[in-house]
């Protein structure tokens, strides 16, 4: 994950082969011992918690990361190195969009009956966010940073957009910023606690659960479809994933213009009507944010077609581990589809090169779909039975460990934010999945 607005570590472009090989080693101990733990739960209320490897995996690589200073230098992954896994982090994203694509276009069914529900659960994404967050951050005396914190849940499409109309210095810009490092740093194992807890109870239809886990962020929605399937039956995950997927696409591509024109307008004048009414907590208002002020995120580099290659063996990796640890698949099977996986990536990026100004994930999700609906092209058949095999959660331990690598470097931004602009991001970010399942449970 990246911030449009960082700052590129120079040291990140001079980590040398050895620094490289020793993240990659690392990373794959680290979802080892993640596959290795396995899942477990615990009962909270009436509901109950479910812990996968995806979040061990998280916990661990974030807690090696900043523990960098105390460990051998053999074992450090430095400031420079979790830059460098943030990068890792979203070249190794595109595989897991190839897998969700290739999900959607073989359940297509799946996806056509979902019907209505997909299309106006996008509502519930777009506003689920400020119905829950803006109330709470002007009952806790948070001002103008209330609009850049709770319009949307601050991913980087949405960074542009407040960049665009404020400026990253003014308080929404301050307000979307922390809202985006509190997603980076938390996101993930907040909503992966949040959806397996709501999915506990039994309350919604699990495919109103799989729409709302589709929020426009690739981490984010691996954790919560994680913890929504781990509850399921093993027949469901395909259809559940398929849904996810689509959701996810939906609200990363249309979810940018909804943003854009209604829920941040709505929000701004939602903020004028409310806060003379909700704000009278403002001589309480710490200045929360406004350390914030021209604080830039380290940015994940921009990567080399080798690191680019360094992504793909370590997500194949990773895959392979989880894979053979946990769902009992020989590693070769893995491997073979993974190469597949790998081979649609390669050539997607070719056809990109016609298409420059179309966003690489949305070109790779839309091929990745059509090359995966069974009999429709001579290869998707054989494609379809190499992928097979390669299990959604897989997937997820490999991407959340480099998630947890890359924010460990945002740790001292995320102390200046102050406990009431955490709160309320991590509120907004609930809004979009509840508000999301609420719609579409509807429709169920």
């Amino acid at each position: 994950m990246t911030s449009a607005t960082a700052a590129l570590a120079p040291e990140a472009l001079d980590s040398t082969a050895r620094d490289k090989l020793k993240l990659v080693v690392v990373a794959l101990v680290v979802v080892t011992i993640a596959e290795l733990i396995g899942s477990a739960q615990f009962k909270l209320g009436p509901g109950k918690v479910v812990l996968l490897p995806m979040l061990w995996a998280l916990l661990l690589a974030a807690a090696w990361g900043i523990a960098a200073r105390r460990t051998p230098s053999a074992l450090r992954i430095h400031t420079g190195l979790q830059s460098y896994a943030g990068g890792l982090l979203n070249a190794g994203l595109l595989l897991f969009i190839v897998k969700l694509g290739l999900t959607v276009g073989s359940a297509l069914p799946y996806v056509r009956q979902a019907g209505w529900a997909l299309v106006f659960q996008e509502f519930g994404h777009a506003f689920g966010t400020l119905a829950l967050g803006l109330p709470l951050a002007l009952l806790l005396g948070i001002k103008r940073e209330a609009v850049g914190a709770t319009f949307s849940v601050g991913r980087e499409g949405n960074l542009a957009i407040i960049g665009e109309k404020y400026g990253m210095a003014s308080a929404e810009g301050r307000g979307v910023l922390a809202e985006y490092i509190t997603g980076t740093v938390l996101g993930a194992l907040f909503i992966a606690v949040l959806a397996g807890f709501v999915t506990s109870l039994g309350i919604f239809d699990p495919r109103s659960l799989a729409m709302g886990a589709g929020v426009g962020s690739g981490s984010l929605m691996a954790a919560a479809i994680g913890a929504i399937s781990a509850q399921q039956p093993p027949e469901m995950v395909k259809q559940l994933t398929a849904i996810a997927a689509a959701s996810n696409l939906l609200t990363t591509v249309v979810g940018f213009y909804f943003t854009l024109f209604l829920s941040l307008p709505l929000c701004s004048w939602l903020y004028g009507k409310l806060e003379p009414v909700l704000g009278r907590f403002s001589k309480r208002q710490a200045a929360d944010t406004a350390s914030l002020a021209g604080v830039a995120g380290v940015a994940a580099p921009e990567l080399r077609l080798a690191d680019n290659l360094v992504a793909c063996v370590l997500m194949a990796g990773g895959v392979m581990i989880g894979n053979l640890l946990s769902f009992k698949v020989p590693m070769l099977q893995s491997l073979a589809g993974m190469l597949a996986v790998i081979a649609v990536v390669l050539a997607v990026g070719l056809v990109k090169r016609l298409l420059p100004r179309m966003p690489m994930v949305l070109v790779l999700s839309l091929v990745a779909t059509v090359v995966g609906i069974p009999g429709l092209l001579p290869f998707s058949d054989a494609l379809i039975a190499l992928t097979a095999k390669l299990n959604f959660l897989a997937f997820t331990t490999p991407v959340l460990a480099l998630a947890g690598f890359s924010v460990a470097k945002d740790l001292p931004m995320f102390r200046q934010l102050g406990w009431r602009i955490v709160v309320v991001s991590l509120t907004a970010t609930a809004g979009t999945f509840l508000g999301a399942t609420l719609i579409a449970e509807f429709f169920h």
